[in-house]
């Protein structure tokens, strides 16, 4: 299997970085499908080694427990995004562009991309919806955010603000417009889907062209700026 990226994770997250051998993306790959089909709680290591036609032992060589595995994925769709917000913005100075590619990167993330082939990015992008506050909404929150688990999502956060505050220097919220908007790409694709008096979006239509409409509309109003 050619692997054409390797996002680069925090080492207290894994006991063996799975992006490096083939069981390992196994394990990656049929975990997203598992835990998407499943949910985070009926998921079992037992149940993926099965899928694996491997042990739980060969799995527990990689990650500690399901929690472990589970902040993995949400931490590697973090860094996915902000690698494409890196990409899609090269040799881009002015930041009313750059938000528009953040905002389009928040919502193109979840579209199935060929450079890395054992992850389906829209299944994980159900995770990251389902289950990702589960990873920090814990009573080890504290402890493992001092141990970096969550400086992705922070990174992030941090990338989105700053161009926040360079298309307007006195907007006095960055960090909760960028984390907010990060939520929003997520959570209201999915209102739409199943919750559709949740949101404005429709899959009547593009809801993916409908979400960049809206979360631009948001931050044109906010910002006071013209997109």
């Amino acid at each position: 299997m050619s692997v054409a990226i390797k996002i680069a994770l925090n080492k207290g997250l894994y006991l063996k970085d799975p992006q490096d051998s083939e069981l390992g993306r196994n394990i990656i790959e049929h975990s997203i499908v598992l835990i998407d089909k499943l949910g985070i709680e009926s998921f079992t290591f037992k149940k993926l080694s099965i899928e694996i036609n491997s042990t739980e032992a060969s799995i527990y060589r990689y990650f500690v427990n399901k929690h472990f595995l589970l902040l993995y994925l949400v931490n590697w769709y973090w860094e996915w995004v902000q690698y494409l917000i890196q990409i899609n913005s090269i040799n881009i100075d002015d930041p009313k562009t750059k938000l528009q590619i953040i905002i389009h990167s928040f919502v193109s993330a979840s579209r199935e991309n060929p450079m890395v082939g054992y992850v389906n990015e829209s299944k994980l992008q159900k995770i990251v919806i389902s289950d990702g506050m589960k990873v920090y909404h814990t009573k080890e929150v504290d402890d493992e955010n001092s141990k970096g688990f969550f400086t992705s999502y922070k990174n992030l956060a941090l990338t989105v603000s700053q161009v926040i505050i360079e298309v307007n220097p006195e907007f006095k919220y960055p960090y909760a417009l960028a984390t907010n908007l990060f939520e929003m790409a997520n959570n209201h694709i999915f209102f739409a889907q199943h919750l559709p008096k949740l949101t404005d979006i429709s899959i009547e239509q593009d809801e993916y062209e409908e979400m960049e409409k809206m979360l631009r509309y948001f931050v044109d109003k906010l910002l006071s700026s013209s997109f």
